[in-house]
Order: structure tokens, then C-alpha cells, then sequence
């Protein structure tokens, strides 16, 4: 394949977002704009493998062209980033955001480390980027203020499903919350939310937090708070869970609580809204801006609060079909084909096509 080439490096490429989403990149690379399109990794997940080279036999395996450009995903501090850096090829770096490290510190300190090399290097690698992509606007002010000089805002490529048709039957009182079991999800802030829920409106009802886990020692606490609050039987940690039974969760839940302190983009907020699962989320960072009107977004996380917030959505029926309907135009941004579209016109501008 002759002209110039689009190769994306990442430091552990493996299923899940930011894996689907170099994946459908190098598929749009490859048959709408017709380049050369390899994926390089100092770690590959076994469910990938055969999908990516290492990073450092990337010069044995292409021979450098001066009109290659190199798509680099920062999400931690790694090696792979340094070695992009030290490339003569141009560079894009898409952010897909750096969990502070404080809120790893008393938790995990070795994932402090990461994500404060992670911050490190991303003002590093401007200096060198010709451009900083960023899923969210939140994102694309961090690139911003990290000194690169040309930024855009394009969505992560996401294949949702399509939202059902608004059904009342069947409703229940039981939440859901879908990310890694990590300090900054504040999955005990769920919890004691729950826990308000329970005494308050619902006794019956049951939490699932589905994610695998990011630190152990917070997941111990986790266990131990729920236990102390002698919410054993309603409570479950489900871990990582298969996509169908995923979808399952997303089905069988009443409403979706997110009370995150930090999110660069939140997608199980849309895929709460795909499956016809109403929101209710903190206004952290990213959230407001990736919910928009489609949920319930809170200033407060206090317990009651959360908790008025889920019985209201579940209790009147009005409130779900608006929020049904407004989910469903939401969800229209983010389509597939329209993100294709953006990231398409972002990649032919990079490589003047």
C-alpha cells in the first residue's frame, strides 16, 4: 500500500473502550481513507492477540515514511509514550483522560505512580503533536491547558445498541452502577446512597456495582462497608462481566446511579440510556456534559439526595418517557456513523486528504 501511513500506539491494548475504539479507527483508516494501519503495544491482552506488534519493533517492522503520522492513546504513564515521542513522524495524541493521582494515593500507590507519570508526559508530547484529540470537551481543556497548540473534540467510537422502545412494565426499584471498582467511581458513595434508599422508600430493592476491579484494598472496603451495613443480601461487587450478561444488568436494573468524581467521558452513562435505563448522576467533570439532558444530574451527592432523586424517577412514569425520549437524541450524537464521520474528517485533516 503505497502513500502515507496511520499507526496508533497504546500502552496495554486489550478489550474495552479505548481497545474498540483503536480498532474502529484503524478500520476507517484502512477502508474509507485507504492507509497502511498497524496498532503497536508494550502489552497485548490475550483476546488480542495477533492484533498488534511491540512497540519497539515498530521501526523493524515499518520503514518510516515522511508523511506517516503516528496516533499515540494517553490514558497512563507508560514507556510507549516516551518512545512516540522520540519519533520524527507526526503525532496525534488522543486523550482519553488521567485519573488524578491523589485519588489513588492512600488506596493504590503504584497506580498513583502511573497516572502521575501518565500527567507528566502528556504536557511532554505536546511540544511534539501536531494535534490533541479529545473525547469531551472537559478532555480538550486539559490538552489545552497542557500547552498543545491545535485541539478537537471527537467522540470515542462506540457501537451502542439501539435504545427499545419505552416500556413500563416491569419496573423495578433496583439500581445499577457499571465502571472499575477504583477510589475515583466512589462506589461507596453509591453505597450509602443505597443504603438511604432502602430505609427510606424501598426495602426490597438491590444494588449490583459491575466492574472489574482497579485496587484491591479499596474493593476490601467496599466489602467491609457493605457488611457493616448489614447490606449483604442486597448489595453485590458482580466484577467483570461478559457484554450479555452486561446488557443483562442494564435490562434488569430500575435506574442508573453514577456518583463519580472523575470522568473524562462516562460511557455507561450512554449505555444506560441505550438499554432505556434512566440516569442519575453527580455532576462531576465530564458527566454534565455527556449526560446533557438526558438524566437526573445532581450538584449534591449527599445520601438523601440521591436517594429522592432514584425514587423520583422510578416512582413517575411522565419523568422516565421524557427522559426515555431526550436519552434517545442524546444517544443520535454519539451514533456510530456520526462518529465515524468526525473522526474521519479529523484524520483526513492530519494527513491533508
Amino acid at each position: 500500500m503505497s502513500g502515507p501511513a496511520l499507526h496508533q500506539f497504546v500502552p496495554t491494548f486489550e478489550p474495552g473502550a479505548v481497545g474498540n475504539h483503536i480498532l474502529e479507527v484503524q478500520r476507517l483508516a484502512r477502508e474509507v481513507l485507504g492507509l497502511e494501519s498497524l496498532v503497536f503495544a508494550e502489552h497485548v491482552a490475550p483476546a488480542f492477540a495477533g492484533r498488534a506488534t511491540r512497540h519497539t519493533d515498530y521501526a523493524r517492522r515499518v520503514p518510516a515514511g515522511a508523511d506517516d503520522a503516528l496516533i499515540y492513546h494517553m490514558a497512563i504513564g507508560s514507556v510507549v509514550a516516551d518512545f512516540v515521542r522520540d519519533r520524527p513522524e507526526r503525532l496525534v495524541v488522543d486523550h482519553h483522560n488521567i485519573t488524578p493521582p491523589e485519588m489513588y494515593e492512600r488506596w493504590e500507590p503504584a497506580a498513583a505512580y502511573g497516572c502521575a507519570w501518565g500527567r507528566a508526559q502528556l504536557p511532554e508530547l505536546a511540544a511534539r503533536a501536531v494535534l490533541g484529540v479529545a473525547d469531551s470537551g472537559w478532555n480538550e481543556a486539559e490538552l489545552r491547558a497542557a500547552g498543545y497548540a491545535a485541539t478537537v473534540t471527537a467522540p470515542i467510537l462506540l457501537d451502542l445498541p439501539s435504545p427499545p422502545v419505552f416500556n413500563d412494565g416491569g419496573v423495578t426499584g433496583d439500581w445499577l452502577f457499571v465502571g472499575r471498582v477504583s477510589p475515583n467511581k466512589c462506589q461507596h458513595d453509591v453505597i450509602k446512597a443505597f443504603a438511604a434508599y432502602r430505609r427510606g422508600y424501598d426495602p426490597a430493592a438491590r444494588l449490583r456495582l459491575v466492574g472489574a476491579s482497579s485496587s484491591a484494598t479499596y474493593q476490601d472496603a467496599l466489602e467491609g462497608f457493605v457488611a457493616a451495613l448489614g447490606l449483604g443480601d442486597a448489595v453485590e461487587l458482580c466484577g467483570a462481566v461478559s457484554l450479555e450478561r452486561l446488557a443483562r444488568h442494564y435490562r434488569n436494573a430500575g435506574v442508573f446511579v453514577c456518583l463519580s468524581e472523575h470522568e473524562g467521558f462516562g460511557i455507561p452513562l450512554l449505555e444506560a440510556m441505550a438499554h432505556g435505563l434512566p440516569v442519575v448522576a453527580y455532576g462531576s467533570t465530564a458527566v454534565p456534559e455527556t449526560v446533557a439532558d438526558a438524566g437526573i444530574v445532581l450538584a449534591s451527592k449527599r445520601p438523601a439526595v440521591v436517594a429522592a432523586a432514584a425514587h423520583r424517577v422510578l416512582a413517575d412514569v411522565d419523568l422516565r418517557t421524557a427522559l426515555a425520549a431526550a436519552a434517545a437524541e442524546r444517544l443520535a450524537a454519539f451514533s456510530l456513523e456520526r462518529s465515524r464521520a468526525r473522526w474521519t474528517d479529523v484524520l483526513a485533516g492530519v494527513l491533508g486528504r
